[in-house]
């Protein structure tokens, strides 16, 4: 079997966050620019509407927008530490059932690489969409991420 980037980030990302796994949260796609992650439905994980909990939904956010940075960090990982500093997520409906998040990345994205590439320590936002397995938009979020180089 051959392990591709993508292959190898999927499972440092899971191996790595103890409470994506706690979660269930599973990948979609993981392209250059993008990770789409899936929330699968889980009473556990509910919210005093019977909905998924405002916690979880932001969890899988995070972890969406974590790896679309981490995959497009690549060979840069030997240099810099990607770290979440700021987070936010604006709810447009309540949601049952299983949740999928898109993150993308941005034009800020290519300005943070420059700047960590001349000595700085970039922030940069990474957009998410969460949406219904049905495509229907239950909210967005924001995860604001810095490239703390390694001194």
């Amino acid at each position: 079997m051959v392990t591709t980037d993508a292959d190898f980030v999927k499972s440092s990302i899971l191996a790595a966050i103890p409470f994506a796994r706690a979660l269930r949260l599973e990948f979609v796609e993981l392209a250059e620019d993008r990770a789409v992650m899936r929330l699968p439905d889980n009473p556990d994980h509910h919210d005093h509407a019977q909905g998924q909990h405002s916690g979880a939904l932001l969890a899988l956010a995070e972890t969406a927008s974590g790896a679309a940075v981490f995959n497009a960090l690549g060979d840069r990982l030997r240099v810099a530490l990607p770290l979440a500093v700021r987070a936010g997520i604006d709810h447009r409906q309540p949601v049952g059932g299983a949740v999928r998040a898109e993150a993308r990345l941005g034009e800020e994205w290519h300005g943070a690489v420059a700047e960590l590439e001349a000595g700085g320590r970039p922030e940069f936002p990474v957009e998410v969409e969460l949406r219904t397995e049905d495509g229907a938009a239950t909210a967005a979020a924001t995860i604001v991420w810095t490239l703390r180089p390694y001194r």
